[in-house]
């Protein structure tokens, strides 16, 4: 048995990592506005979202936008996956900064606290032709470490390469804040953009089904 999955998300991280897994998806742009849905959960709650409420909420929100969806004029048929990162440092919970400035602050937050916790959030759902669709929610959690000697000349040249822009925290493991990121503790992946063991978890227990019946997956083949 094969099985497709769908990846709700234009992350190119999450894709790399599921490519570099064996698995290939068929992408969907969810068209998620995250600020906005955060900001309605919080005022429904009167309080905050902690970081792992963020993820699950945004991750969930991601896969639930496409449910019904079709891609080149075929109904969706196999799993959706939706994904979200946050990234929280002295308890403040915080996403893309999106702004240079912006990043600037929190790269100087970052390299006087030293350390900080990156949260992804998954939610699969079953979207198999034929079946009511079913979903299941996890997270993962990795503590990171960053380098005590970072110099305000190499958060200057990091900020304006662009790169921290669009990603939650300010930084990707896998690209230019590598060498700034000393030590991780947890998976490795969830920093990148989801875990790889969480989602193998969430199709083996939550739907008995093997990580490698998604391996080398071609878009024709039987769901």
């Amino acid at each position: 048995m094969t099985v497709r999955l769908y990846l709700a998300s234009t992350s190119p991280a999450r894709l790399s990592l599921l490519r570099a897994a064996g698995v290939e998806p068929i992408l969907i742009s969810p068209g998620v506005d995250e600020d906005a849905a955060v900001a309605r959960e919080e005022g429904s709650l009167g309080r905050p979202l902690t970081a792992t409420e963020t993820v699950a909420l945004l991750a969930r929100a991601k896969a639930e936008a496409v449910v019904g969806g079709t891609v080149d004029g075929l109904p969706i048929d196999g799993f959706v996956l939706g994904g979200d990162s946050a990234f929280e440092i002295e308890g403040e919970v915080l996403g893309k900064p999106h702004a240079p400035e912006v990043a600037a602050l929190r790269w100087q937050q970052m390299a006087r606290v030293g350390s900080g916790a990156l949260f992804s959030g998954h939610h699969l759902i079953d979207h198999r032709a034929g079946r009511e669709p079913v979903g299941h929610s996890a997270t993962a959690r990795a503590d990171l470490t960053f380098a005590d000697d970072l110099s305000d000349e190499e958060i200057a040249r990091y900020i304006a390469s662009g790169e921290p822009l669009e990603v939650a925290g300010a930084f990707t493991l896998d690209g230019l804040a590598g060498a700034f990121i000393t030590s991780i503790s947890g998976t490795p992946s969830a920093v990148v953009g989801l875990s790889i063991p969480v989602l193998r978890g969430l199709f083996k227990d939550g739907f008995s089904i093997e990580w490698t019946d998604l391996w080398n997956l071609s878009h024709d083949d039987e769901v």
